[in-house]
């Protein structure tokens, strides 16, 4: 058995973004700050997207409604 280790990746809209040593482990502050680049994603759904390319990446999606 091998145990890999994979790197979190977090996406928007097809780019990926960065993600601080200090704010690593801590998902509403990383949150926070890639809301500070798109304000967008305080409204965003968080999705799982799986392994890709080694990293495990969770995307941020747009929530699509209708409004009145």
């Amino acid at each position: 058995m091998q145990i890999n280790q994979l790197a979190r990746t977090y996406r928007y809209d097809g780019i990926d973004l960065p993600v601080p040593q200090h704010l690593a482990d801590d998902q509403a502050g990383l949150r926070a700050y890639h809301a500070t680049l798109y304000p967008a994603i305080l409204n965003a759904e968080s999705v799982d997207a799986g392994v890709s390319g080694g990293a495990h990446v969770t995307e941020y999606r747009r929530a699509v409604g209708t409004k009145g």
